[in-house]
């Protein structure tokens, strides 16, 4: 009792806050075709050819995460969604955690200064947290930032971790590339700076930047131990070449400001960037290389925003430490609390850590849980096709609901679906056009011997159907619409 500090207190409710903001109902669409692809590894083999859809059937496809799938279906059998709530708030917070202890190792002292900069952090980050196999990824892009900083700034050598991290990530998600990405911006700002301030105290040498790219090499090297081998090794670059990702796709367009939940990532940014001109720390090259890049990717495309939350929440909580202690504005740490405080702090933390979990279980309970997914995803035109024989029905449905479709209704191959390597730049630029009820959607349906269509009420393709000769309305609800030939 008399080692929790008001600083201990305070790290613990940070994390308690964090599981809670993290913890909300799993309804995004891409969850359920991992589900399925895991139950399909687990009943069938590994996958080497889509099993799935309509369009693609039986064409080569890359399951890049189908270790992560595993994960994410264990939880979803034990747990349910609860399940798979703790596997995504567990590890939003873990890879918080590790981005809170990277920004002690870069000098952030003030554990004040490093919650108010992971609160924020956190903010922008929870964008992209969701019950899908990214969030492995963002944990482990955090363990290698941390790594990396552990070299720099403690030169403590944990480089052997590096290969076993990327060969184990090469079997979990395609996301491995933003640990190359951190280390090839690390690399290269090392090299700029041992060319323009090479007498800086936090420098990495030569040499040890020479082990760092052999490290890097051997890590490549590693990824092809996979059950798909060096071609894993592709995936990233076919999926960022679709152009109609960027074209249609919310998550790869650039964020819209005018949205509430970018505000958290402009927050950073000019916290940052105000922190940086408050404070006399020099940046480190290696830091400027990493916040310019992932600032630029994150601008691009807002899936982004949690890569350069992980770099900079470090980085803005190092100088905002800096510039407060220039002016001493710093909080003295209470070593030993008293008993009477130590009993506060404990009360304190039982009082979150009691509320968090409230609070994850009344996101969680079935009415709410019922009526969020009733929101998002089709769940009454699915239920409206149950007792219907769906073992001729050649389906037309929209991207969004694709992998929902994919797990709801197994027996029925999906049109396309959230796996955009497989279906490249063509079928999806069709599809669109199709779903839009563009010129050619006729010729779509009738070509792929389209029997049922499930689209959004009000898209163009849904009211071409409804005015089409021999087509009927089978189900219509506020969201979705269902049309038979």
């Amino acid at each position: 009792m008399r080692t929790l500090t008001i600083e201990r207190t305070a790290a613990i409710l940070l994390f308690a806050l964090i599981f809670a903001l993290a913890a909300r109902v799993p309804v995004d669409t891409d969850t359920w075709w991992h589900l399925r692809s895991a139950d399909h590894i687990l009943t069938r083999g590994f996958i080497t050819a889509d099993p799935f859809s309509l369009t693609m059937q039986g064409e080569a496809w890359i399951n890049h995460s189908w270790g992560a799938q595993i994960i994410l279906l264990g939880f979803w059998r034990v747990g349910g969604f609860l399940g798979l709530t703790i596997y995504m708030a567990g590890l939003a917070t873990a890879g918080m955690f590790m981005v809170y202890r990277t920004a002690a190792v870069m000098g952030a002292n003030s554990v004040y200064v490093r919650a108010f900069a992971v609160v924020i952090g956190a903010t922008a980050a929870a964008v992209f947290w969701s019950a899908r196999p990214q969030m492995i990824s963002f944990f482990l892009s955090a363990v290698v930032l941390y790594l990396l900083a552990l070299y720099k700034y403690r030169r403590v050598d944990r480089l052997w971790l590096f290969v076993p991290l990327m060969a184990l990530w090469g079997n979990l998600h395609a996301g491995f590339s933003i640990g190359f990405i951190f280390l090839s911006g690390f690399i290269a700002g090392e090299i700029v700076g041992n060319v323009f301030a090479p007498q800086s105290e936090t420098a990495v040498g030569w040499r040890r930047i020479g082990k760092l790219i052999l490290v890097a090499l051997i890590s490549v090297a590693a990824i092809a131990i996979n059950p798909y081998g060096l071609q894993m090794l592709l995936v990233p670059f076919q999926t960022i070449g679709i152009g109609a990702l960027r074209s249609f796709i919310q998550e790869w367009n650039s964020p819209n400001f005018q949205e509430r939940q970018t505000w958290g990532f402009i927050l950073l940014l000019f916290g940052t960037l105000g922190a940086l001109g408050a404070s006399k720390r020099a940046l480190a090259w290696s830091d400027f290389v990493l916040l310019s890049g992932t600032g630029f990717l994150a601008l691009t495309a807002g899936r982004n925003i949690s890569v350069f939350a992980v770099v900079v929440t470090p980085i803005f909580a190092v100088h905002l430490d800096a510039a407060l202690r220039e002016r001493g504005w710093v909080v003295r740490a209470v070593r030993r609390p008293s008993r009477l405080m130590a009993t506060v702090n404990a009360l304190i933390v039982v009082v979150v850590l009691l509320g968090a979990a409230a609070k994850t279980l009344l996101v969680l309970d079935r009415r709410v849980v019922d009526a969020e997914m009733r929101r998002i995803l089709p769940v009454a035109a699915v239920e409206a096709l149950q007792d219907d024989d769906l073992s001729a029905v050649r389906m037309f449905n929209s991207y969004n609901w694709g992998g929902y479709l994919m797990f709801a209704l197994p027996d029925v191959p999906v049109f396309v679906d959230g796996r955009t390597d497989l279906y490249g730049d063509a079928l999806l630029t069709r599809y669109l056009r199709t779903a839009l009820g563009g010129e050619g959607w006729r010729e779509t349906l009738d070509e792929y011997r389209i029997n049922l269509v499930i689209v959004e009420t009000g898209s163009g393709l849904a009211r071409n159907l409804a005015d089409e000769p021999g087509w009927q309305i089978a189900h219509e609800d506020v969201l979705a619409m269902v049309f038979r030939r």
